[in-house]
């Protein structure tokens, strides 16, 4: 079976559609985002990394991170997004290309939502990549009414990832998600149909 990588851009809606693509599938499903949270949380060579790096101020004494702080720093400037990047991607690349080494060992579908799996070179692992996309307004909007994030910060988001036309053109699949979630939900039947007859 294959590997699916799910990519597009901040506030487009790939968690969603992984979601809603996943059980049609039976696939198993990574989230790159929930894993880099993960690593934040509980790997400590990363945290020392990350206190080393952003200051000793990016932990609260209580060792919770101070997102938003960590959010404005890496918009703000590439050479930190560059630095949480290399701290961060090599610890998920780990985790998400043993899971489809075991995957395809055992026959087993796999759906990979990795916001930035053209920006780190990762697309020769995918058999099939997804790009779920939408209007920049509206990912503008997302951003500023769902994530109460600041246009300014809102901006550096979009400026950091790859122009969505051109994963689209790169891409074997293309999602459209302006609508919302019901006409989401469509779009991953239609999908899921189409994977299940072409694999089985």
């Amino acid at each position: 079976m294959p590997i699916l990588g799910i990519t597009g851009g901040v506030a487009t809606g790939k968690t969603a559609f992984s979601r809603e693509l996943q059980p049609r599938l039976g696939a198993g499903l990574f989230d790159a985002d929930r894993e880099a949270a993960a690593v934040i949380a509980g790997d400590a060579g990363a945290r020392e990394e990350i206190a080393r790096h952003f200051g000793e101020t990016i932990f609260s004494p209580d060792g919770a991170l101070d997102r938003p702080g960590l959010r404005a720093a890496v918009f703000r400037e590439e050479k930190q997004r560059r630095a949480l990047e290399t701290i961060l991607h090599p610890r998920i690349r780990a985790k998400w290309t043993a899971l489809a080494q075991t995957a395809r060992a055992e026959n087993r579908w796999l759906i990979v939502d990795i916001p930035l799996l053209y920006e780190t070179g990762a697309e020769t692992h995918f058999d099939r990549i997804v790009v779920v996309a939408c209007a920049a307004e509206t990912q503008r909007r997302r951003l500023r009414e769902i994530r109460a994030l600041d246009e300014e910060t809102a901006l550096g988001m979009l400026a950091a990832q790859l122009d969505l036309l051109w994963k689209i053109e790169k891409a074997n699949h293309a999602v459209w998600n302006d609508a919302g979630l019901p006409c989401l939900r469509e779009q991953a039947i239609l999908l899921g149909d189409c994977l299940l007859r072409e694999y089985g």
